[in-house]
């Protein structure tokens, strides 16, 4: 029998149903300095400060930081309070509307780390850029490509994008130039938050990943595309990358997600023992759908199930030279893409590098992003008895850049 809350105007197919509880940290317009932390339950927030010792903080760190028992123990409390009808008198003064509360960066990001996980996105990038040669790089299919990002410039969903300034070089010019990104581009991603912090020189081998990783969000991992271009090689993203990565300010338990689990993509490769899918263990691909809106358009529609590399896979990897985690590392899968032109998760594969504009229902067209553009990722994954898991949405808008202090001569 499926779960039921006591909430009367939660309905069964609820985005934000008694299944999900995902964490976040609001504040209310009376207390604007008092971050609380809540849970998403329907329409509501419900005030979760006073539930338990580890949710009374302005932030899930500590929360994080309790290892995968506390992180159990406290999700069976919020679920009980939520559908047990003897807590309805106590728990009914901690709802808060969720339209009536400001969301925040739901946790203090200790390291960022951002991958490149989907055969379809590395592909149609080698495909535009190495044209007539192999499309994956010979180590692609061995391990999960990834670079390590800056945890400083991680914000929360509806914080502004300015455009970013530096280096860019076009294939005709002699030398490069100062200035504005002109190819800024979007990266519909899937993130997750880890938590169970380990001691440096501790590989975390695939069978224990999920004693590691706390919960999922959505992730717009922005690119300026002419700035990488000119700076990466050899040794990769920077400036094109550290300006902004924008999260959803919902973390979706992983606990939520048992009913959306799959299984990878066939392998093709042999891989090596660390990163080998293991038999007879639940599988840690997810069937996540994600919808990339511009202005309001729908422009894209990403299948994460069809990602090569699992977050096992990645959490393994990121941990295979000893390298500690702690509550609060954030690592995110790279662009998600599927095979078909209409689920590419960036405007550099939609529009394939710029030569097949993205026609908007407005009558205007997109290469890449221009000022004022406002880019909404949404995802949604199975839950039990045919819910639906929501993971909201990671909103942004671009603003015009500001050059500041730069001497541009």
């Amino acid at each position: 029998m499926a779960l039921r809350s006591w909430l009367d105007d939660v309905p069964e197919d609820s985005p934000f149903g008694i299944c999900n509880l995902p964490y976040g940290v609001f504040t209310t317009a009376d207390a604007p300095e008092r971050r609380r932390i809540g849970v998403a339950i329907g329409p509501y927030v419900l005030d979760a400060s006073t539930v338990h010792p580890l949710l009374d903080a302005p932030v899930l760190n500590p929360l994080l930081a309790a290892g995968r028992a506390a992180w159990t123990e406290v999700r069976a409390r919020l679920t009980g309070l939520l559908t047990g009808e003897v807590h309805r008198t106590a728990v009914e003064p901690l709802l808060l509307r969720r339209d009536e509360v400001t969301l925040h960066l739901p946790f203090e990001v200790a390291d960022y780390a951002d991958f490149y996980a989907s055969e379809h996105h590395a592909a149609n990038l080698g495909r535009i850029f190495r044209p007539g040669s192999e499309p994956l790089t010979p180590n692609w299919k061995h391990l999960p490509i990834g670079y390590h990002g800056r945890a400083g410039t991680v914000v929360v969903s509806g914080t502004p994008v300015t455009r970013p300034c530096g280096q860019r070089k076009a294939p005709g010019e002699e030398a490069p130039t100062f200035g504005p990104s002109r190819r800024l581009d979007i990266e519909a991603e899937v993130g997750f938050v880890v938590g169970g912090p380990t001691a440096m020189g501790e590989p975390v081998p695939l069978e224990e990943a999920d004693d590691h990783v706390f919960g999922v969000c959505l992730v717009n991992d922005w690119s300026a595309r002419d700035l990488q271009a000119w700076e990466y090689v050899p040794l990769g993203p920077f400036l094109g990358k550290s300006f902004a990565t924008s999260v959803s300010p919902w973390i979706v338990p992983l606990d939520a997600l048992r009913s959306a689990r799959v299984a990878p993509p066939p392998r093709d490769t042999g891989l090596l023992p660390y990163l080998a899918d293991r038999e007879g263990a639940d599988p840690a691909g997810l069937d996540i759908a994600l919808e990339v809106r511009l202005n309001g358009a729908v422009i894209s529609r990403p299948p994460f199930a069809s990602m090569y590399w699992t977050y096992a896979q990645m959490l393994a990897h990121m941990t295979a030279n000893g390298a500690s985690l702690r509550a609060g590392d954030l690592f995110a899968s790279g662009t998600v893409s599927g095979p078909e032109p209409g689920t590419r998760g960036a405007l550099i594969e939609l529009t394939w590098n710029g030569e097949q504009p993205v026609a908007l229902p407005d009558g205007t067209t997109r290469a890449f992003l221009e000022d004022g553009d406002e880019v909404a990722v949404t995802a949604t994954a199975p839950g039990p008895g045919g819910t639906r898991i929501g993971f909201g949405e990671v909103v942004g808008r671009v603003h015009p850049a500001r050059k500041g202090k730069v001497r541009l001569a």
